[in-house]
Order: structure tokens, then C-alpha cells, then sequence
């Protein structure tokens, strides 16, 4: 399936909130940008070997812009660094995408839980839900209220959102939302790792979805060899202890995408045609996991001795 990728301008960037960035991107001659629903993320092509995730947080239905956040983190990986230092209206940089691993499904009641950045992906999901007139309700945490990107445009929702900020009311009161969960409601929640696994601990799987934006720590798992059958080209490969699937058929001259090598991002998403994978991905919901019709192959492997790949 062919992925849209092409170079988009800056038309505008605008601080959200304290240290958190967000940029409008247009098409340079106005064309109309592909259609995404809430829950999508693009990827932003920075330079070489530096490729970064973000979702979308405008309005699906403008298809003249695009509209990300960044949170500017001086000790991360070189991505926030560029986009703050860097990006300036008027700028081109290259984008790849929408995709959408993190899909708002229908249903008549939500609960949305954010922790700093992880509104982003959350705001076009409250729209959807407040336009389909679903009971809902976000829970929105941040270290202070000035750090807690798009407050004010939060506020027009009123008591459907609960902003708390740890300087003022400590960590989140999660069980106000989520202990005795009406049958029927869908949780989302989107923010750092520790709120993620303490949400998990207390929602039954098949209410929640859940998006990563630092890879799930994984079991200890088997790291044997087996092959990989190429179902496009016939050729089978072996998949070595220690070496991922990624790396195995990208030296065998098959050209795959891939972004984050961490199993967070879902670039390198393949179809599955025969064998069960071993799943270390942080992307896959349980379900899906079972079915096991896709791995991520940057971090998943085989369960059993052979896997035959859409590649």
C-alpha cells in the first residue's frame, strides 16, 4: 500500500503551552492534504536518520493543514531539539503518513486520560465524541497548569474536562474515572509510561487502547534463529539470534519502511501470511496481538520456526 510522503511549508508555529510547539504544515501549492481521523500520526523526516512521530491535533476536516505538537526536550533524541530551533514559517520538511494505530471506535461512553503531551492525540478524539453526542469525559494531568499544552481550548467543553496539575492537586485521581466503568465505555489514554501502566491496571483490556510514546518494557523472550519466507519475491532469509527482521531483510537488499526501531511507532507494520510472531511491540492492542494477521518486524520475532511476510 502506497504511503503519501511529500514536503509540506510551515505556515505558522505557535507555543501551546510552555515549551510545547505547535506547527501548522500546508501543502506549498495548496493542494488538499489526505484525509485522517483522530488517533492518526505523521511522521516528520528531519534530516538523515532522524525521523520523529506526532499526531495530529487540528481538525480532520481541514484538508488545507495539518497541525502537530512538540514538546521541546533538551535531553532527548535531536527531533524536539530541531523542530524548536530549527522549523520556521516558511520552512519545508518532509512528512510521511497519516497513520492510525490508535483508532477512536464507536461508542455511547468515553473516558479519556491525559498526562502532558498526550493531549495531542486526544484533541480531535473529544471533538468526535462531543459531535456524536457520546458521554464523555478527560482527565488531564500536566506538572503545572502553564506546562499542559491547549488548556484554553479545552475550556469550551467545560466540566466534561478535568484539568489537574501536579504542583496543585497531586498525581491523578484515577479511580474518579475509571473504578465502576458503565458496561459499554471505551477508555483512551495517551501520556508517559508510569500513567499508562497504572491505567492498565485498572481497566479490563478490551475497553482500553492505549499509545506509547516510549516502548512498553517486554518480557524476557526466546531470541532464537528461523527464517522468513518473502511471500513477494519467494526468497527465504534467515533471521539470526540477537538481529531483527528489519535489519535481516533490509541486508538482503529489500527496501522496507521504518522509523523508530522501538516497536512505538508502526511504520514498519507488515502483514503476516503464515506462522505466529512473537509480538515486543508497543503499538498492537491484545486483540490484535492474538490475531496475529501484522507484526511490527523492528522488534517482533517467531513463535516457532518460520514466518512467511507480505514482502
Amino acid at each position: 500500500m502506497s504511503v503519501y510522503e511529500s514536503e509540506l511549508v510551515v505556515a505558522s508555529r505557535e507555543f501551546a503551552a510552555e515549551g510545547v510547539l505547535a506547527l501548522t504544515l500546508r501543502h506549498p501549492l495548496g493542494e488538499p492534504l489526505p484525509a485522517w481521523e483522530p488517533g492518526a500520526h505523521v511522521d516528520l523526516v528531519l534530516g538523515p536518520e532522524l525521523e520523529r512521530q506526532y499526531s495530529l491535533c487540528g481538525d480532520p476536516a481541514d484538508r488545507g493543514a495539518w497541525r502537530v505538537a512538540v514538546l521541546g526536550e533538551p535531553a532527548g533524541r535531536g527531533g524536539s531539539a530541531h523542530v524548536h530551533e530549527q522549523l520556521r514559517p516558511g520552512d519545508k520538511v518532509r512528512v510521511r503518513g497519516p497513520r492510525n494505530h490508535f483508532a477512536l471506535r464507536p461508542a455511547a461512553r468515553y473516558r479519556f486520560v491525559a498526562g502532558g503531551i498526550g493531549i495531542t492525540p486526544l484533541l480531535p478524539m473529544l471533538a468526535a465524541a462531543e459531535a456524536a453526542g457520546a458521554d464523555w469525559s478527560l482527565l488531564y494531568g500536566g506538572r503545572t497548569r502553564g506546562s499542559m499544552a491547549f488548556a484554553e481550548e479545552l475550556a469550551r467543553y467545560g466540566d466534561r474536562v478535568t484539568v489537574a496539575p501536579q504542583d496543585e492537586t497531586g498525581l491523578l485521581d484515577l479511580g474518579s474515572v475509571l473504578d465502576a466503568l458503565p458496561e459499554g465505555t471505551l477508555v483512551y489514554c495517551c501520556g508517559p509510561g508510569p500513567l499508562l501502566d497504572a491505567v492498565e491496571e485498572r481497566c479490563p483490556a478490551d475497553a482500553l487502547r492505549v499509545e506509547r510514546f516510549q516502548a512498553r518494557e517486554q518480557p524476557a523472550g526466546e531470541d532464537g534463529e528461523f527464517e522468513v519466507e518473502l511471500a513477494q519475491s519467494g526468497r527465504t532469509l534467515t533471521v539470526v539470534a540477537g538481529v531483527s527482521v528489519l535489519d535481516t531483510v533490509r541486508a538482503a537488499g529489500v527496501e522496507v519502511l521504518y522509523s523508530c526501531t522501538e516497536g512505538t511507532c508502526g511504520t514498519c507494520e507488515t502483514d503476516v501470511l503464515e506462522g505466529t510472531p512473537e509480538h515486543r511491540d508497543s503499538v498492537l492492542s491484545p486483540q490484535e496481538r492474538e490475531a496475529g494477521e501484522t507484526m511490527m518486524i523492528c522488534v517482533s520475532r517467531c513463535l516457532g520456526r518460520k514466518l512467511v511476510l507480505d514482502l
